[in-house]
């Protein structure tokens, strides 16, 4: 049975929040880390969705927003907007191509890299005890295990300046998460890659984007209170918090039934997508404390939203998150990085978030500066191809311009015409 496409749908909700907020996602980051996600050996191909829409209004609307996603190639698209008087939910397609089942604005999702927020908030509470200084060197929390690690700091792990090759560029690793998804990978077998290379440059002498930073400081935070991962997350954010659909990967999603929004890798080589479902893949053992988190729109929304109000550290571990380093001048994204947070610096204002790519999907999260605004989205498709084409290369661009569309809607702005065009692929 062909899977359906349900239109686009937007519904909104009133609230009493006011500030601002901008949505980002972490494509470019990993494209121009040289971090890339391997594509499927054999993709399964399945009916693909819409190519046009003739009811999409070609407006900038969050609902052309949306179907222009799935026109792109996207099985489906979700997204949790807060503009500070009322939160819009927007969601197109389907969670599961191979049942037609409904993507659903409440579904979890694979996040991604928007996972280092949370384990930079697990190294800030430990701060906050005294049993972490974030200017001490790596080597006295995990002593003979970093090369050079009397020269790096905590701080330089959570800000990416360590100059640590990311274990996710290594030709070997991508290989073995193309071809065995189930791999049972250990930190030790991700830092033995990541060292196999050479530092990209000296420590604290630049910056680079390296998920082998995140492995580390999943390391000492297990080190020292002697807990999971998923416990830690589990004790230390969702559970005070109230998050009852977030939860650690360990080492796969738990919940791929009903509620759940399937991943698919697509490529786009010869011309039509192709897909593959990566739901179930071993995620928590590649990605780890760098990115094995599950969650939800709503959920995210709250935990950024207390992030920036310092809900879950104190004033002055907030002050560390946000104190940032310069991104290189060639970096696709505009702005500075944090402590596993990125100050967002685009024509629509500033913002914090971060982004997240899986084998699976494309999410994006941003935050005011005072928390009191969030933009949250998922794309449930990833665009796999490791050589150029035109299909990624469209995929990309609108990615870019759906979350540019989605911070007109969330300042409350109206969608400028050039935007629109750049979301339908018709920018000169």
């Amino acid at each position: 049975m062909s899977p359906t496409y349900p239109t686009a749908s937007t519904t909104r909700h009133h609230s009493n929040r006011r500030t601002v907020g901008v949505a980002i996602t972490a494509a470019a980051i990993l494209a121009s880390s040289g971090i890339a996600v391997a594509a499927p050996a054999a993709a399964t191909p399945h009916p693909a969705p819409p190519t046009t829409a003739a009811s999409a209004p070609a407006d900038g609307s969050m609902r052309d927003v949306a179907q222009q996603m799935l026109a792109i190639g996207n099985p489906g698209y979700l997204a949790r907007i807060n503009d500070g008087r009322r939160v819009s939910t927007t969601v197109a397609g389907v969670a599961d191509m191979a049942t037609g089942r409904a993507l659903r604005a409440g579904d979890q999702f694979e996040i991604g890299s928007n996972t280092k927020t949370f384990t930079a908030t697990l190294i800030l509470q430990l701060v906050d005890k005294k049993a972490v200084t974030l200017d001490s060197p790596v080597s006295a929390y995990l002593p003979g295990v970093v090369p050079n690690g009397d020269n790096i700091t905590v701080r330089m792990l959570l800000n990416h300046t360590s100059g640590l090759f990311s274990y996710t560029g290594d030709p070997e690793v991508l290989s073995i998460m193309q071809n065995d998804p189930q791999h049972n990978w250990t930190e030790r077998e991700l830092l033995t890659a990541a060292f196999a290379h050479p530092p990209t440059f000296a420590p604290g002498k630049g910056w680079s984007y390296s998920n082998t930073n995140y492995t580390l400081l999943g390391m000492i935070a297990q080190k020292l209170t002697r807990s999971s991962l998923a416990d830690l997350i589990r004790q230390h954010i969702a559970r005070p918090l109230g998050l009852k659909h977030t939860y650690y990967a360990n080492p796969r999603a738990t919940n791929t039934g009903p509620g759940y929004a399937h991943g698919y890798a697509i490529t786009f080589a010869d011309g039509t997508p192709k897909y593959t479902d990566h739901t179930g893949a071993n995620i928590g053992g590649w990605a780890g404390a760098a990115g094995a988190v599950i969650s939800t729109t709503s959920d995210l929304s709250r935990f950024y939203s207390a992030l920036l109000k310092a809900e879950l550290f104190s004033r002055a571990q907030l002050q560390q998150m946000k104190t940032t380093v310069a991104l290189p001048r060639e970096f696709p994204i505009k702005g500075r990085y944090g402590l596993g947070l990125i100050k967002f610096d685009t024509p629509c204002g500033t913002a914090w978030g971060h982004g997240g790519d899986t084998q699976g999907h494309h999410s994006t999260t941003a935050v005011s500066g005072d928390g009191r605004r969030t933009a949250i989205s998922d794309s449930t498709g990833k665009a796999s191809d490791l050589a150029p084409n035109d299909g990624i290369t469209r995929w990309t661009n609108a990615e870019f311009a759906a979350q540019k569309v989605a911070v007109c809607h969330m300042l409350g702005t109206p969608v400028p015409g050039s935007l629109i065009r750049e979301l339908h692929g018709t920018a000169p």
